[in-house]
């Protein structure tokens, strides 16, 4: 009798074992965000390669017009080349919209009607008005926009916004930003968008929001903007312009020179924002803002930062810093841990406005 009931006991046990298990497991996948991706060309594939990564999201659908990038589609992942159907046939909590400039309004509203928080690439649209019916989507569903703008997450950007929150830098006198890229033919031959004004919009959009953004993260919004645009060595290729330079005035006084090209010989040269402030100098430099290249600080000197090898290295051209892990990771703390998102809509639209008053001041 004793072993029978030590057998039912044991029983019961690895029954509620297994019970348990199933309630983890369950409890695993519920709490799963669930992404889809419009738009599979390199940023789209930067964007799927860091949900698989993350344990607390699912990659559950891809969508694309050109039906040959299946290719690169994960295994096992729903491909579409009709958002609509995508969005009918498969059910995901957030849209990421990965697509040309000129699409990012209309995929976010469609994502937004369709019920789905959205991550938008940069630039947020292409217009101020574009964000702001973006922005009145996400309030008409109750979803939120999540601006991508990963420059943000570098750390030498992280350290210096510190020394600004904490006003050790005190007053800001004067900004220098330089923009040194490299963008060859082969880049623009690879879509029929890149170039086309109407549908990148110029260099400030395409190459360098992110400069405008990180600017904007740790200055505050600029007041007044004027300068001077040329195509020199793209003028056979795009009807944009790969050179200018812009002397702007910020919010709370302090002088900006913002300086960019496209036709740095061969490769990326320079990426850096050096601040004259009060109580210190420090230029955020390297190619992508991964190193803090000089400091001169009143009090202490912040710690020797050189992230190397973090570029997104798309072969024949690089952009700015791969932080999209560190993207992907905040729409998963926002939406299961209710924590704040890094870079609203209201801050993407800011960028955006920054960017026509710099064009709208071009002489």
């Amino acid at each position: 009798m004793k072993i029978f009931f030590r057998l039912f006991c044991l029983t019961l046990y690895y029954i509620r074992s297994i019970f348990r298990f199933g309630f983890i497991l369950l409890q695993l996948m519920y709490d799963k965000i669930r992404f889809s991706i419009i738009g599979f060309g390199n940023i789209g594939r930067r964007h799927a390669a860091q949900i698989q990564l993350n344990p607390s999201a699912q990659l559950v659908a891809v969508c694309d017009t050109n039906a040959t990038v299946i290719e690169a589609v994960p295994l096992g992942v729903p491909f579409y080349t009709s958002m609509q159907a995508m969005m009918a046939a498969t059910p995901a909590d957030v849209l990421c919209v990965c697509t040309p400039n000129y699409l990012h309004e209309a995929h976010t509203i469609a994502g937004l009607h369709a019920g789905m928080h959205t991550v938008v690439e940069k630039p947020m649209a292409l217009s101020v008005a574009e964000c702001t019916n973006m922005i009145s989507a996400g309030k008409e569903s109750g979803k939120t926009i999540f601006a991508v703008k990963q420059n943000r997450y570098n750390p030498p950007v992280q350290a210096v916004k510190q020394l600004i929150t904490s006003q050790q830098l005190g007053n800001v006198y004067m900004i220098q930003v330089n923009c040194f890229w490299n963008r060859g033919d082969a880049y623009y031959a690879g879509s029929d968008w890149r170039g086309v004004k109407a549908k990148d919009g110029g260099c400030l959009f395409t190459q360098f929001s992110h400069f405008v953004d990180i600017l904007y993260y740790l200055n505050g919004a600029i007041t007044d903007a004027e300068g001077i645009i040329s195509n020199y060595a793209h003028q056979h290729n795009t009807e944009v312009e790969d050179t200018g330079s812009f002397v702007l005035r910020a919010a709370n006084g302090a002088i900006i020179n913002f300086n960019f090209t496209t036709c740095a010989y061969q490769r990326n040269m320079e990426g850096s924002i050096t601040l004259f402030a009060e109580n210190g100098t420090v230029k955020i430099g390297g190619q992508y803002l991964n190193t803090v290249e000089y400091q001169q600080l009143k009090g202490e000197a912040l710690p020797p930062i050189n992230i190397t090898a973090k570029s997104n290295d798309y072969g024949l051209y690089q952009g700015s810093m791969s932080n999209h892990d560190k993207v992907i990771q905040n729409v998963v703390d926002v939406l299961l841990h209710n924590h704040s998102v890094m870079t609203s809509a209201e801050e993407g639209r800011e960028v955006v406005r920054i960017i026509e008053l710099m064009y709208a001041g071009v002489r």
